[in-house]
């Protein structure tokens, strides 16, 4: 690998003091939408910018793909960025969202970072060495009962005004756990489940940039990464993530 870890971390981190100067003058940002339901701010350019000039940098041989300028050079080995997921929790001054920067090479996940600034949470993974937070060694929970779980979702879905939105089957899941959270942000939910905070996640109709590196972060993590029927992999479409205790137990409500 051409960029290590710590490397990759002090990229992400100065993202993230740049989202922070724009999350801090939140009377001044500059928002406009992509959609009636998708909002795009000048954090968002400015943190995908940097990005992509800063990893071009250290890896030219790396193609990138940014969720706001799009695919260029080698998609073949390339950067997998979500400067801001969680546009909207930004926009609003809420805490959960994230600076997702993964790195796919011949279709596979090699590294991942997520990293929340106003939560100061920094989470990291490299393919076959394990899932940190801040530096610290994380893993799935242990809850082995759907009925004591906390489970999280999204609804990407609602953007796009889909007749297969998610309601009922988070109704159905919901009545079956203890506890539910949505936290705007798939990329910072698909990390609570690698530190055990939450037990499952799920969402539909999100985008590889969306996930790319939570996912890597959930599965180096000890968790399951399936779709809605159970296929193992990572399906942004559909993306289901558990701690390995509960995949059983969720897949009949899916």
């Amino acid at each position: 690998m051409s960029i290590s870890l710590t490397t990759l971390e002090k990229i992400v981190r100065d993202a993230g003091a740049i989202a922070l100067t724009h999350f801090r003058d939140l009377k001044n940002l500059e928002i406009s939408k992509k959609s009636p339901r998708d909002f795009v701010t000048a954090a968002d350019v400015a943190v995908e910018h940097f990005l992509q000039e800063t990893l071009t940098q250290h890896c030219p041989e790396f193609g990138f793909w940014g969720e706001e300028s799009g695919q260029s050079a080698n998609q073949n080995a390339r950067w997998i960025v979500d400067p801001i997921d969680g546009t909207h929790s930004f926009s609003r001054g809420q805490y959960f969202w994230g600076i997702s920067v993964a790195l796919e090479v011949d279709g596979e996940l090699m590294m991942g970072a997520v990293y929340a600034p106003a939560l100061n949470d920094y989470y990291c993974a490299e393919k076959g060495a394990g899932a940190f937070k801040n530096g610290i060694p994380i893993k799935v929970s242990s809850e082995s009962k759907l009925d004591d779980a906390m489970i999280g979702t999204g609804f990407a879905c609602l953007r796009s005004y889909l007749e297969d939105n998610n309601l009922a089957r988070f109704g159905r899941i919901a009545q079956k756990t203890t506890g539910q959270r949505r936290f705007g942000s798939a990329a910072v939910d698909l990390c609570l489940v690698a530190d055990g905070q939450l037990d499952a996640f799920w969402e539909q109709e999100l985008n590889l940039y969306d996930v790319a590196a939570g996912a890597l972060i959930a599965k180096e993590a000890g968790a399951t990464l399936t779709d809605f029927k159970g296929n193992p992999g990572l399906f942004p479409k559909q993306i289901l993530t558990t701690n390995g205790l509960l995949l059983d137990q969720i897949l009949p409500l899916m």
